[in-house]
């Protein structure tokens, strides 16, 4: 659903169109963004050797999405991580999907996210992916397209949580009259997913600690599902169970849901010289005594690459024509792939597979003759490295900047948990850009945020 440069939207109820107005809330966003930096809403950066922290920008001027867009996007999400969540269970099981031949053996594994110390572990209740965060666009053509899959330790549940509860304060009135899904619900579903997959004993948050770039979330997830935030010091092994250690007592862990990435993760197990892991913890892992949030090794599915095959994956594992598109996807690992993008780099986005954070995305339009060349030279030499995609032209949505409306490019980054049964929370992090006419939205590259009025109609 689309949205005018003015304060009010046009939202179809009953087969009423009734307004809904946010000109209140575009009134308190100087306070709400005092508020925010209040509570230590920011975002941290590791940047030059230097830690850096900042107010992730908040936008009170909301997506807005009718319930039909929304019972479709639902839908399509949910079949999209059941989907990966059955790739991640073969890619280190029974490896059917590459024995058939649908996914490429040497590329499957080739992925940096591919982890051999994960060969063999089945996750509590068969679950890999518990929170997927899957990001989309919204074309001008009104189609949704998944740009990527976050299925390692996604991050910004928390920004629109606390964003709509200082919203919500300002202005209860938009609240009240407004056919807006309630989105307060987020701890609950993550302590059902936790508890869903516990294997006895306590939950748990791992932070790395106040300097990581998410630190606000961690203790505000905690807060919210009622999970101990813990740091690595705080946590043991003693013959294959994970504790908690207080002043109290020691307290048997269940569910761990690490904020930390894999390679971090055991120093016994991955890099040996990670001085922010829990050694042994992959042990308990190993054993079945321990639910880890996400997975290990979840990388294997979200890698760049991997991300063509997804919609092969609906059909292989789930007999199911996809109901999600994706951005037009050509790979260099592939010779036909290749010919086509040497001749066509200078139209593409190309992205570096391994990167993230808007890091490694380049637009060849905008590249200078000879640095097209140096990249497509870069390309051959190392094909399994990037892909190529066709540029989408995505809706921009109107963004009150400079004491104006403007229109700002935007992306969405849905929350899929999986416990008990698959659910798409009905709220999401919308992302908008602070540079005219710029795609890149990450708030690692100065992005800002909205929130997301999922409708009822």
């Amino acid at each position: 659903m689309s949205q005018e440069l003015q304060g009010v939207s046009q939202v179809p109820q009953d087969g009423v169109c009734t307004q809904v107005s946010y000109d209140n809330l575009v009134s308190h966003t100087p306070r709400i963004n005092q508020q925010l930096a209040r509570y230590g809403v920011k975002f941290g950066l590791y940047k030059d050797g230097t830690f850096n922290e900042r107010l992730f920008p908040f936008d009170a001027v909301p997506r807005i999405i009718d319930g039909k867009s929304w019972d479709f996007l639902e839908r399509g999400l949910i079949q999209r991580v059941d989907a990966l969540n059955l790739y991640l269970a073969d890619i280190y099981g029974k490896k059917q999907i590459i024995k058939d031949g649908v996914v490429p053996e040497d590329f499957a594994f080739a992925s940096s996210g591919y982890l051999p110390q994960c060969e063999g572990i089945m996750p509590p209740k068969g679950i890999y992916s518990h929170i997927s965060g899957i990001d989309l666009v919204e074309g001008d053509d009104g189609v949704w397209y998944v740009l990527e899959d976050n299925l390692r330790i996604p991050s910004g549940a928390s920004y629109p949580l606390v964003a709509r509860d200082l919203c919500r304060r300002c202005d209860a009135e938009t609240f009240r009259g407004a056919p807006i899904r309630d989105n307060r619900d987020y701890g609950k579903r993550l302590r059902e997913v936790m508890d869903n997959v516990n294997c006895g004993g306590i939950n748990v948050i791992l932070t790395p600690g106040r300097f990581n770039a998410a630190y606000f979330e961690h203790s505000y997830l905690a807060e919210q599902s009622g999970a101990v935030l813990a740091e690595p010091d705080e946590l043991f092994v003693d013959n294959e169970v994970l504790y908690y250690r207080d002043a109290a007592s020691n307290s048997r862990v269940g569910a761990i849901y690490r904020r930390l990435s894999d390679e971090y993760l055991d120093p016994l197990c991955f890099l040996p010289e990670s001085l922010i892991g829990v050694p042994n913890i992959m042990s308990a892992y190993r054993a079945g005594n321990l639910a880890i949030i996400n997975a290990p090794g979840n990388g294997a599915a979200d890698d760049k690459g991997i991300y063509y095959f997804v919609p092969k994956m609906v059909t292989y594992y789930l007999n199911e024509e996809p109901l999600l598109q994706i951005a037009p996807t050509y790979l260099p690992f592939y010779e036909e792939d290749m010919r086509y993008v040497q001749e066509h780099a200078d139209r593409l986005v190309i992205k570096d597979v391994a990167e993230a954070g808007g890091y490694g995305v380049v637009f060849g339009s905008e590249l200078s003759a000879q640095k097209l060349a140096d990249l497509k030279d870069l390309i051959r030499r190392e094909p399994r490295r990037f892909i190529a995609q066709e540029v989408i032209d995505f809706l921009c949505l109107p963004t009150w900047i400079g004491g104006k409306m403007v229109p700002r490019k935007a992306d969405l980054r849905a929350f899929v948990l999986s416990g008990a049964k698959t659910n798409v929370w009905p709220s999401g992090l919308t992302r908008y850009s602070r540079v005219e006419g710029s795609s890149v939205v990450n708030s690692s590259q100065g992005g800002g945020f909205k929130d997301t009025w999922v409708l009822y109609q």
